[in-house]
This record gives C-alpha cells, structure tokens and sequence, in this order.
C-alpha cells in the first residue's frame, strides 16, 4: 500500500448507482484518476486484478477516461480499453474478454456537461454500499502501487454479432441484395433510428445495414453537444422529430436511444409513443409464449396493465424498486428471465445476459413486428385502456427529495390509506393509483399518476397535487386538472 495526497469526492456525486456530477463544478478529471485508485484496491482485496473501460461521445469522457485508466495502471491493474461506445457494449465487453470488472465513463441521459462512472462486476452490479466503501479506502489513502498492464480492445463487431444473432432479420454482412428467399415469411419493415447524436450512434447504424428492410437513420453522429435534441427518449420533446419522421415517411416504427444507449424509447406507426411498460407487455407475452411460470420484474412505475398481463399469460409478475442495478440483483435471486423499467431499462435473460442494452432490446421489438401480422399502433390499441400520466419529474434538491417522501409515508399511515412503499409511495385506491418516489440519479421527485377513468385520473392527480403543495413544491402542468 502507498500512502499518496489526500483528495475528496463532491458529496453529491456519489449516487446510488454510480458516480455522477456536473463537470468541472462537482465532478473533475482528477475524481476519475482517485476512483482508479480505489476501485483498484476494491478489486485487488478480492483477489481481482482485470477490468475494461469504455467511455461515451460526451466531451469530458475521453480525458477522464484517461484519468480513469491511470489510476487503476498505477496500482497494478491489468486494464483493457474499449474505446468508444454504448454502456450496454461495455457490459458485453466485461463477458467477452473475461474481466473481473468494468467501469464506464458516462453522463448517460444527463445534460452534456454532467458526465460519471457507471461500475459492474463479472458477476453482479455494483451499487449502494459499494460505492460508499469506495469512500472509506479515499478516506484511508489505503492504495496499491504497482505497475499493471494496458492493452486496447475492439469488440465491435463481435458485440453486433451477438445483438444480430437473434434477430430473425439479419442479413449477412456481405449481403447486397435487398429481396431475400429466407426473410418471405416476416414483414419487410421500415423503421426510423434516432440515436440523438449518443454513443450508440455507429453500432446503431450497422445494425440497421444489417437488417432486413428499408431504414431511416437519424442523428447517427456521435457528439457530445448533442446538437438535436437532449439523448433522453422518456421526454415527449425528444421524440418529435422521431415521430415527424415515423409519419412522414410511412415507418412501421421509431426507434430511440438515450446517451449511452442503455434505454429505450419506441414510437409507433401512427406516431403514438409505446412507454415503457407497455413494451414490456409486448415483450413479457412473448417470452412467456415459451417460457410458462417465469418470472417478471417491473419497477413500481409500471402499468398495473403490466402486471396484469403476466399473470394473466401464466408467468410470475414482480414489482420492485426503480433503478438498472436493483432490477439485476433482483432478476439475479429470483432467476427471472425478463424486467424492465418506465425510463425504458430493459432486461432479457431469456436468451440474453440480463443487463440493459437497447440496441438489443430493438431487436427483439423488430421481431415481434416481424412475425406479426399487425402493426405496432394496433397492438397499441389492443391493450386495455387505463388513463395515466407520463413519468412526472417535480423539482427538489437531492437534500429535501428523501425527506419529502419520508413525510408522506408517516401522513398516509395517519390517514389509514393503502400503500406499497417499496420505492418511495405507491397509493392504491378502487379509482387507480398514483405514486411518488425520490429519484436516485437526479435532483427530482418523480411521479405517476394512472386511473380507470378519465375521471378517476383526474381525481388521483388531485388527490397528489393537495399531497405536494404541503412542501412548498413547483406543481408541473401534467399535474393539473
């Protein structure tokens, strides 16, 4: 151990699921060299000396890659880097080339000048506790020195191959010919990309060459000032221009990627935006159709729909707390084959590895659209109707969120009313449901309101609205009635 000049992370960066700041004002270059520098010493106590890192298209990410890579060379870590590209590449990265880690330089769906560290283990996430005991090896200067190894890797194409391996579309990659004998039994698609000038832009693009069928991609171009539009497909602004090109050009569906491509946004042939739990109805019949009595996880977000659709398709519905590394514990103890979340995590153990990758996610959307003999807005229109609020986000600083839903949970059990408070509160009534829960990635409350009414929802999203004012809060226009 070497004992080197003390140094401290911004008390805000450390998340729950990661390390996560505004560059050059709570998160600097040097935080990346320091976490290294930790994170090696996590690895070497457990008798771990091999990690990949990768980092997204924002413009801090290269140089504190960089920084990144010195500290965990310097304490005698064998590191390779994968360059550039989505987090989910990175992911296939840690089981391709059989390292004991791997961490991610990413701001994720975040404004470009936020930027952090998304760290995973070969064999689970790497969250909570972790990252605070991350802070007690800082505290204690406990590092390693030593002089470890670097090496560069291209997994690329091999991660493109392992996504088109199950895509009953793909084209091989020699393949110039636009009529194919093979692909006569599915639907020829048209589909618009939009990868919003995130890191998935160039696998995105590949991906659809190899496809079978005609595409419209946009904002392929990896650039950290994400010129077009904010990388966050779970904001209706975002995907106008998907959905101006959905309609414009008679696509059967819009595809959308946040900023490291680990979250998936769909829109369909008439334009409509398919959220989150409701592609997780397409997916969860689908798996089922196969696989009777898995088990399925939706984050408290979802749809009661949802949940309702797995049982009722013979599978085991789970709800459980919103965020990519709880959902793969949870998939983890309970062998579930399939989860997801609203914010358009997506999680396929079925035939895949149980992580979130949106490109893959496409795929199996494009399959399903593929085999069927109806478009994606009829399927839409043949769930059943429930009334609800998009995902709700509500101002409030990352010291007052925790207290606010605290407060809540002691007014509820005053009043007697029925509640689930696995993450933050889920109210339950005969007229729907509404929920509101501290987000673990941003200064936010998030809410959600879905009714069996039109009626029903509007009284939910007042019964929420009297509930907040109590905090001093700004009420967002979704919420009015």
């Amino acid at each position: 151990m070497k004992a080197i000049k003390k140094h401290e992370f911004h008390s805000s960066i450390l998340r729950a699921y990661d390390i996560r700041g505004i560059y050059n004002e709570t998160l600097f270059d040097n935080d990346g060299y320091f976490l290294g520098k930790c994170f090696a010493s996590f690895l070497k106590n457990n008798r771990q000396g091999k990690i990949v890192v990768a980092c997204d298209g924002r413009l801090s990410s290269p140089l504190l890659k960089e920084r990144l890579i010195h500290g965990l060379k310097s304490s005698g870590l064998h590191v390779i880097d994968a360059g550039l590209g989505p987090t989910p590449m990175l992911y296939f990265a840690l089981h391709n080339l059989n390292c004991d880690a791997g961490i991610m330089v990413t701001g994720s769906h975040n404004p470009g000048n936020h930027n952090g560290f998304k760290m995973m283990l070969k064999d689970r996430p790497f969250f909570g506790d972790d990252i605070t005991n991350l802070t007690k090896i800082l505290d204690d200067n406990d590092f390693y020195d030593g002089q470890g190894v670097l090496e560069t890797a291209d997994v690329k194409d091999e991660y493109v191959e392992r996504i088109l391996q199950d895509c009953l579309l793909a084209k091989e990659s020699s393949e110039l010919l636009d009529e194919i004998d093979e692909f006569k039994p599915y639907k020829k698609l048209k589909i618009a990309w939009d990868s919003g000038n995130g890191a998935g832009g160039e696998i995105m693009k590949i991906l659809s060459k190899r496809i079978y069928g005609d595409h419209e991609i946009m904002f392929e171009e990896i650039d950290g000032n994400f010129p077009n539009h904010h990388p966050d497909p779970t904001v209706p602004s975002n995907l106008v221009d998907l959905i101006a090109r959905v309609k414009n050009t008679k696509c059967d569906i819009g595809i959308a990627f946040d900023g490291d491509a680990d979250r998936i946004g769909i829109v369909d042939d008439e334009g409509e935006i398919i959220w989150g739990d409701q592609l997780m109805v397409f997916f969860a019949r689908e798996i089922l159709l196969n696989n009777k009595n898995a088990t399925i996880i939706a984050d408290v977000k979802a749809s009661k729909i949802l949940f309702d659709e797995i049982v009722k398709n013979s599978g085991k519905a789970i709800m459980w707390k919103t965020g990519h590394s709880l959902i793969k514990s949870k998939m983890k103890e309970t062998n579930a084959l399939l989860a997801g979340e609203m914010s358009g995590h997506i999680f396929f153990a079925d035939k895949y590895y149980g992580f979130d990758d949106a490109l893959y996610a496409a795929i199996r959307i494009i399959n399903i659209l593929a085999l069927s003999n109806k478009s994606l807005s009829q399927m839409r229109k043949e769930l059943p109707i429930t009334f609800s609020t998009p995902e709700i986000r509500i101002d409030c600083s990352d010291e007052k969120k925790f207290k606010i839903v605290e407060e809540l949970k002691i007014s509820l059990k005053k009043s007697g009313e029925n509640f689930n408070d696995i993450d933050g509160v889920r109210v339950d009534s005969s007229k729907g449901w509404w929920l509101i829960r501290a987000s673990n990635t941003q200064p936010v409350l998030v809410a959600r309101c879905e009714g069996y009414s039109l009626q029903s929802l509007k009284s939910l999203k007042l019964s929420l609205r009297e509930k907040l004012l109590d905090f001093s809060l700004e009420i967002p226009k979704e919420l009015e009635v």
